[in-house]
């Protein structure tokens, strides 16, 4: 099955996981690639470009960071808001409801992460993107779901994601300029998630942390 990856695809997924989901994604934790990569930084601003309902923002919040927190679902942002003010970091998140093929944020941060971001425009360019919002000495940190070579499902069924989803560390790496970036971590790994429904699933990620040289 093909998907669109626009508003009313993401629309659907969110109202969908509040109504079926037994540990929906709206309470799940923060990324754990994310907590090894970015527990030692010192705090700035940050970008989490396709934030979901907010674990990770939350979490680099509670951390100190001034965060925004960009999706393109506003039942998600809603979810992400409640969370934050129930953590009381509401204070330091500022959630905008964006089409992340389109919007510019107007600044750069010291930190820009994706965690499974699908906008409705090539995986690839959409790093191209996120990677041009990271300020002269920051951080970009792409968590993704890995390319195998095949793959037509989605993720929330225990399936691979769609190959028009997915990417490799190589072919993520490639695209950083060795001249503009210090490529810091370029790994391929899989971790399995229990509680959900029915069975654990096994998730393949891509991870690839760099800092854009002053």
């Amino acid at each position: 099955m093909r998907h669109s990856f626009d508003r009313d695809y993401w629309d659907e997924h969110w109202q969908s996981d509040r109504a079926g989901s037994p540990i929906p994604m709206a309470v799940s934790p923060p990324n754990p690639h994310l907590m090894r990569e970015i527990d030692t930084l010192e705090p700035g601003t940050a970008l989490d470009a396709g934030c979901g309902a907010g674990a990770e923002a939350i979490w680099l919040a509670s951390r100190g960071w001034q965060v925004t927190g960009a999706d393109i679902a506003e039942e998600a942002l809603t979810r992400a808001a409640e969370r934050a003010a129930a953590s009381g970091v509401a204070d330091q998140v500022q959630w905008v409801q964006a089409d992340l093929t389109t919007w510019e944020p107007g600044t750069t941060y010291d930190l820009v992460t994706t965690h499974y971001a699908h906008p409705a425009m090539p995986q690839l360019e959409f790093y191209d993107r996120v990677a041009s919002w990271v300020s002269k000495g920051g951080t970009l940190l792409i968590v993704g779901h890995l390319h195998h070579g095949h793959g037509h499902g989605h993720t929330d069924g225990g399936g691979e994601p769609p190959a028009s989803a997915s990417a490799t560390t190589a072919d993520i790496t490639a695209r950083l300029d060795p001249a503009a970036w210090d490529v810091v971590t370029a790994e391929e790994s899989q971790r399995t998630l229990s509680g959900h429904a029915r069975s654990p699933v096994t998730l393949h990620d891509v991870v690839v942390r760099a800092t854009r040289r002053h």
